[in-house]
């Protein structure tokens, strides 16, 4: 079963949506792939849909044996990645490229195809550059209806960022829309248990070592339901006065989420130290600082590295 390309799917109790997901890659244009799949512990029927997927599509699914931990996206997501790596005879597979997809989205049918071609301008003939490439998503509910064409636009996101500081604070790669190169993949192992996600240490590493590229048309349905990992808000702008807003800081307890981004900047400083440049490191010593429980500290260092 060995492949170029290989999508990584982790699954939770995702089987209400599977399906629909599991149809929109087998409708890909690009025929080149195997879909690696792991089930993080669910207790509905969302192993014995992707196992019946497998009965039925031997060439295109492998389900990894059953491991009833669940280890969370991020760690499920890491375990896909070394398994696909390591190859063996447990899969076969010895891949040149890696693609994340979530259970409840759905993939537009020239996807793969689209982002393979804008990896292969990406690398310009060099595959041991570390590259990701990704790219906007269609917001849509449950019943897949339409809530914004650009998830982008819809929270904000300023994809230009892309120096390793600003990443260190923002991730602007959603993961359902990654797509890395072995190079990257080799190079980001093992990923840690402070990184937030798997995706945004992927980021953080083509940011420090390699390529960023960004696809704007979207290329997945992006479902929300009220149970996704992440998910997908309208940006909301504040309206405080600039003394209004220095006394909510002031007054302001930590944040837990920039908390954690500076937990997984101080790791990265760690695993990477030697390989980073001397001012990559000022900009991951300054983000670490957000770990620090005092909230008019962490806003004003966020601030500092945005």
């Amino acid at each position: 079963m060995g492949s170029s390309l290989v999508v990584l799917l982790s699954t939770c109790n995702g089987e209400r949506f599977l399906a629909e997901q599991l149809d929109s890659l087998l409708r890909q244009s690009w025929r080149d792939f195997v879909v690696l799949a792991r089930d993080d512990g669910s207790s509905d029927g969302s192993r014995a849909l992707l196992e019946d997927y497998a009965a039925h599509h031997p060439e295109r699914f492998c389900v990894l044996a059953e491991d009833p931990v669940n280890r969370g996206a991020s760690a499920s997501f890491a375990r896909l990645l070394e398994t696909a790596l390591a190859g063996g005879a447990a899969t076969g597979l010895n891949p040149g490229y890696l693609m994340f997809c979530d259970q409840d989205d759905i993939w537009v049918e020239d996807k793969i195809e689209r982002q393979m071609r804008l990896m292969e301008e990406t690398e310009q003939g060099d595959g041991s550059v570390p590259a990701l490439v990704h790219g906007d998503l269609t917001v849509v509910s449950r019943d897949n209806e339409l809530i914004a064409p650009s998830f982008a636009a819809y929270q904000r996101l300023d994809i230009e960022r892309g120096r390793l500081g600003e990443i260190a604070a923002s991730n602007p790669v959603t993961g359902c829309t990654a797509l890395i190169n072995a190079a990257l993949a080799r190079r980001a192992l093992p990923i840690p248990a402070d990184a937030i996600m798997h995706d945004w240490w992927l980021a953080l590493v083509a940011s420090a070592f390699g390529k960023l590229a960004y696809c704007r048309e979207p290329l997945v349905r992006y479902r929300q339901h009220g149970g996704n990992a992440i998910g997908a808000r309208p940006h909301v702008a504040a309206r405080l006065s600039r003394a209004a807003h220095w006394r909510r800081l002031a007054m302001g307890a930590a944040s837990s989420h920039l908390l954690e981004v500076g937990a997984q900047a101080r790791a990265f400083l760690r695993q990477y130290h030697d390989q980073l440049e001397a001012g990559q490191r000022r900009s991951l010593r300054l983000c670490s600082l957000l770990r620090l429980r005092q909230g008019l500290l962490q806003r004003i260092v966020y601030r500092l590295v945005r």
